[in-house]
């Protein structure tokens, strides 16, 4: 019988590269949090230590994301030092695709990463810490009742409406409306009603074509041009949006994003995103509470805490809630003699 115990004594060749993580979820949604052997980056502020990644690390991104160590829908963050002196850190996004400028699961995720680990001391009845995104500034507050996160809430960015009740014609699906809001990240929210399918995991392959089809098409037709931020301008994703399976919570998203990646969670830049959107409908007032949806079934809510403007945009200030848990801490190795080291991808 070989010794497995002598396992636990084995070390990797000092030439493999080793990443260490602490993995989580938040309603199912994964989040991989680099917490070693990830490079320096160089840059004043994060977006432009997420052009570095993005230009000089990018084989570490997949490496991490993709298979064999990840899979076509995984997520992930890397911690850096933030942009505001008040902010207890900052974090840049990645996944399946690259890089992403905003993450309601992940904020939420990381909340609860840090405080459980202790890394923010814990305080009852609210711990609150604060992050910059490429985004912005975010502050989130975790909900404590005899040492316990029983839930965590966080108010995002200025979120707004570009278009509202817009047509465009999709090959192979003829004219689709949709609107068109930013959360954090552009979305295109489209009902799917409109189609013979519905938001339900029976529907995920059709869903994810119909949603890369849709995105594609305004990629190439509609200009968004965010108003601060041009490295902001692009669309992230596609939302569906359908009838709920619990009557008593508002309704359901898919969001389909990046690559084809499909979203577990209702989608916290999302839901910020369909709360400018209701505001502006007058489907709700400031401070009414609506819930979300993921395809799983797990769920977000979502209110409009205060109005401002951003830009030449009205935007809403909203506050999600959410939870998350923690699923386990990895050490990946990089063998420089893996033909597959920097990973690959299967959709």
């Amino acid at each position: 019988m070989i010794e497995i115990q002598k396992l636990k004594e084995w070390k990797a060749p000092r030439d493999w590269v080793e990443i260490q993580t602490i993995d989580a979820h938040t309603c199912g949604e994964p989040l991989r949090i680099i917490i070693s052997g990830y490079p320096n980056l160089k840059g004043k502020t994060l977006l432009e230590k997420r052009a570095s990644a993005k230009s000089n690390f990018d084989q570490i991104r997949k490496a991490i994301m993709w298979e064999p160590r990840g899979h076509a829908d995984m997520y992930g963050a890397i911690i850096v030092a933030p942009d505001t002196p008040s902010a207890d850190f900052g974090v840049i996004f990645i996944h399946n695709e690259g890089y992403s400028t905003g993450c309601g699961h992940a904020v939420i995720a990381l909340t609860k990463a840090f405080i459980e680990t202790g890394l923010i001391k814990k305080t009852e009845p609210i711990t609150e810490l604060s992050m910059d995104v490429p985004s912005g500034l975010i502050r989130s507050f975790a909900e404590l009742k005899n040492g316990e996160i029983t839930c965590i809430r966080f108010h995002n960015v200025p979120s707004f409406v570009q278009k509202m009740d817009a047509t465009i014609n999709v090959p192979g699906l003829g004219d689709i409306r949709y609107d068109l809001a930013f959360g954090g990240a552009y979305y295109a929210f489209v009902d799917v009603n409109q189609f013979d399918f519905d938001c339900t995991e029976e529907h995920l392959n059709e869903l994810i074509e119909k949603g890369m089809l849709i995105k594609k098409t305004i990629l190439k037709s509609i200009k968004i041009d965010h108003p601060t931020e041009p490295e902001m301008s692009f669309l992230y994703g596609v939302i569906f949006i359908g009838a709920p399976k619990d009557s008593s919570n508002h309704s359901r998203n898919v969001c389909i994003f990046a690559e084809g990646e499909v979203d577990r969670s209702p989608t916290g830049t999302g839901v910020s995103a369909r709360a400018a959107i209701h505001y502006a409908r007058g489907d709700i007032s400031i401070g009414e509470s609506i819930t979300i949806e993921s395809i799983i079934g797990s769920t977000f809510s979502v209110k409009v805490d205060k109005i401002t403007t951003f830009g030449k945009y009205e935007a809403v200030i909203p506050e999600i809630k959410g939870t998350a848990f923690l699923t386990g801490k990895n050490s990946f190795w990089i063998n420089p003699n893996d033909p597959l080291k920097d990973g690959f991808i299967l959709r």
